[in-house]
């Protein structure tokens, strides 16, 4: 079992929320192990990460490979969508990852490779998520 914790964040809307974050590790194409500290969100099809840190971990972009993600408000991101090993707590694997083009998003981790291979429990009142390996 891997435990997360919430992180209390300032909201417009509410003066404080709480938000699920992961720790994941993304391996760099030099072999070297990265953390990203993503918001768990099981309304993210797949897992995003912003441009920087794709280019931390020495992805490529072509531009014949961009899509473009629509999110809530439909509003589209330029993306590379991309395979990456990750690891949680010490279970290694690949993702499909969004590789976005645009600095400003949120990192999210997604559904897509991750809640198939975990359990996962939302506990607001504890302010925890908890992830069992199936």
């Amino acid at each position: 079992m891997i435990v997360f914790n919430y992180h209390r964040e300032k909201s417009e809307i509410t003066g404080s929320i709480l938000r699920p974050v992961a720790s994941v590790e993304f391996k760099s194409k030099n072999d070297e192990w990265i953390e990203l500290r993503p918001y768990i969100d099981s309304g993210a099809d797949i897992t995003l990460i912003p441009l920087s840190f794709g280019r931390l971990l020495g992805l490529e972009l072509k531009k014949e490979d961009i899509k473009h993600l629509r999110g809530v408000g439909g509003a589209e991101v330029p993306v590379v969508i991309t395979k990456v090993d990750v690891m949680i707590d010490d279970i290694e694997f690949p993702i499909s990852v969004a590789w976005s083009l645009e600095e400003d998003i949120p990192p999210l981790l997604g559904r897509t490779d991750i809640f198939d291979r975990f359990v996962i429990t939302f506990d607001q009142y504890n302010e925890i998520a908890i992830f069992k390996p199936r």
